[in-house]
């Protein structure tokens, strides 16, 4: 089987990639893998099988050792924990701390907020302190980030460990009607069944290299399984 569409241009692409720590600690291993553009995809493994250094790699936070990695430009990241990247006193201030290597206008900079707000249902939000939002509100603040910035990939590492069970799948939800209507890519990483059935596509990640790939609900059943899932 191939990996992703056979069809629809790869917007990452991962090819042999390998990478260790400098404690000399092997983390992936002739990786390889490929999503589709403008399709949403799952990364899922056991902890320590190397997602979360795979997703770094991929939004250039860390360089591999060998191999080649092709992601389009530009990249959004979401972290786990919202709060280690929502920076700025309200909502639109942090959607808009994004834009300032882009030297827009005024103007082109309220228009760009207010559509990426506008685009995770968060337009009336705009002058609320981030304090004093939800779990699943800071993290729709931080795609709200990347929308702003048009981005063309999502990279999201676990978005929903932190959130209640409601504002976990309104997440993925949310995650799945921007893909769908904007053309995004979304890389999405979760140890959660139910969330394989919003997307299009899953990558199992063992020992830091892929082995299997495909539609969701056959993966899903293998690990259902697995002693390592259960």
């Amino acid at each position: 089987m191939s990996q992703g569409s056979e069809t629809a241009k790869p917007a990452i692409r991962v090819a042999d990639v390998c990478f260790r720590w400098p404690n000399g600690a092997d983390v992936l291993k002739s990786c390889s893998l490929e999503v589709p553009q403008g399709e949403f995809w799952m990364l899922l493994g056991t902890n320590g099988s190397g997602k979360s250094t795979l997703l770094r790699l991929l939004a250039g936070l860390l360089n591999p050792d060998r191999g080649e990695i092709q992601v389009g430009q530009p990249v959004g990241f979401v972290f786990q924990n919202p709060d280690h990247q929502l920076v700025m006193p309200t909502v639109g201030a942090d959607v808009a701390f994004g834009l300032v290597a882009e030297q827009l206008s005024p103007e082109q900079v309220r228009l760009r907020v207010e559509e990426a707000l506008n685009a995770v249902n968060l337009l009336d939000l705009q002058r609320r302190p981030i304090y004093a939002l939800s779990g699943g509100q800071k993290q729709r603040i931080a795609i709200a980030g990347a929308i702003a910035r048009h981005c063309e990939v999502l990279i999201l590492d676990e978005p929903t460990a932190l959130l209640d069970p409601d504002s976990q799948l309104d997440l993925v939800a949310q995650v799945q009607r921007l893909v769908k209507s904007r053309g995004l890519t979304a890389l999405w990483v979760t140890h959660r069944f139910d969330e394989l059935d919003y997307c299009d596509g899953a990558f199992l990640l063992e020992q830091g290299h892929v082995v299997a790939l495909g539609e969701p609900e056959p993966l899903k059943q293998r690990l259902m399984q697995s002693e390592n899932f259960a």
